[in-house]
């Protein structure tokens, strides 16, 4: 028999988050996670995936993994530093190195595990960490297994940064800043080279989560790129498993980073490596990368076509200027209600509420990709001014 007192914590905090519009429900897809889905038997246009490029569904992506499984099998066996590291495994990490323009790079699980792993191997209780109040859970996590203080500034605000900095630096051994170079919930970009700036004044070890700028931004190569700072980052975390559209995640920096966290790193460490279908798709995803904008430049065609067509609308879309367009409600059950009269409406469309985004701006966060067509944009404007209408929003 389960814990009487476990049964009645999770029964009264379940239906609590029902009450507060706070539950979401996970929906199963019956195929791909392409520009179109299909949920339930019924078929959908998507904006909600993080499938920026759409390499997740790509022929070219497909064919490298069927052959890695072929060669290498569905899976590499063991930890990296047991005999879980198969050539391909370098290959990548050196391609990452190239495509981020660091000496080196290594590749890990998840994002979600590269901050936990990057940032405890570096930071201790001796430590402190700056860290944007809009940074990602994955930070947050990674900030607190590292037992170093945790100081908060405002998101975006260098004056409470360049303060915070000063005054951290006399109390603690090492200090590092850290931010998302986009912030996922509003599409907004970090003030990198203000950031880079006052790292290198009080001398601060550099961290930037680009998730969502990879594939992205800076022609691919990243926020990072983008504001011509790659050999004044001292950290670049990245994923594989939006833009590059597999899984994974990697931290790219020097040689000595890298070979740090090799032997430091304890998801590196204790983890089965990346599986060699996933290593290799990721390779021709770079490959790609590296030798067209083509996808990129589709993907900004269609993400103002949206953003130009929500506006015009009268909808709030916030300070986005990244692809990442939300449609900020405000209250958490309208939010929701909204959401699902998108998904009536064949628009799969997800609510983002508390605790992912603070309480009264629950938004839908629209995904626009390279892989959509404007026919298919065109219909999910006609149902946002539908539904607008509808529900006074």
């Amino acid at each position: 028999m389960p814990s009487e007192k476990l049964h009645t914590f999770l029964n009264e905090g379940l239906n609590e988050l029902k009450e507060k519009g706070l539950y979401n429900v996970i929906d199963p897809l019956d195929g791909a996670n392409g520009a179109e889905i299909t949920l339930n038997g019924k078929k959908m246009i998507n904006l909600s995936s993080n499938n920026y490029l759409g390499l997740a569904t790509d022929e070219r992506l497909k064919k490298e993994a069927v052959n890695a499984v072929e060669q290498f099998g569905v899976g590499s066996g063991a930890v990296r530093t047991i005999n879980g590291t198969l050539k391909i495994h370098e290959e990548l990490e050196e391609k990452l190195a190239q495509f981020k323009h660091t000496e080196a790079a290594i590749a890990y699980q998840s994002g979600f595990n590269c901050n936990m792993a990057a940032i405890s191997a570096v930071m201790n209780k001796n430590d402190a960490i700056l860290s944007d109040e809009l940074n990602h859970a994955s930070i947050i996590d990674g900030c607190r297994l590292s037992k170093a203080k945790i100081i908060r500034y405002n998101h975006s605000d260098m004056e409470d940064l360049r303060q915070k900095a000063s005054e951290a630096v006399k109390e603690y051994e090492k200090v590092m800043v850290i931010t998302d170079g986009v912030f996922s919930m509003d599409g907004d970009v970090a003030k990198l080279p203000e950031i880079v700036e006052i790292a290198e004044e009080f001398g601060l070890i550099s961290y930037v989560d680009d998730a969502h700028g990879s594939g992205v931004l800076g022609d691919g190569k990243g926020t990072v790129k983008h504001f011509g700072l790659s050999d004044r980052v001292d950290m670049q975390m990245g994923t594989l498993s939006k833009a590059i559209g597999v899984v994974g995640g990697y931290v790219a920096g020097s040689q000595a980073l890298i070979d740090w966290l090799k032997v430091q790193s304890r998801p590196f460490l204790f983890s089965t490596s990346l599986s060699p279908a996933d290593v290799s798709a990721c390779i021709k995803a770079i490959d790609i990368l590296s030798e067209s904008k083509e996808l990129q430049e589709k993907l900004w065609e269609n993400a103002k076509y949206l953003q130009d067509g929500l506006k015009k609308l009268g909808f709030e879309i916030g300070e986005t200027k990244t692809p990442i367009t939300p449609v900020i409600i405000g209250d958490e059950n309208k939010t929701q209600t909204f959401s699902k009269r998108l998904m009536e409406e064949g628009i799969y469309a997800k609510s983002i509420v508390f605790p992912t985004v603070p309480r009264g701006t629950g938004r839908v966060r629209n995904m626009p990709t390279a892989a959509h067509t404007k026919a298919q944009l065109d219909e999910a404007l006609q149902v946002y001014e539908k539904l607008g209408k509808e529900l006074n929003v």
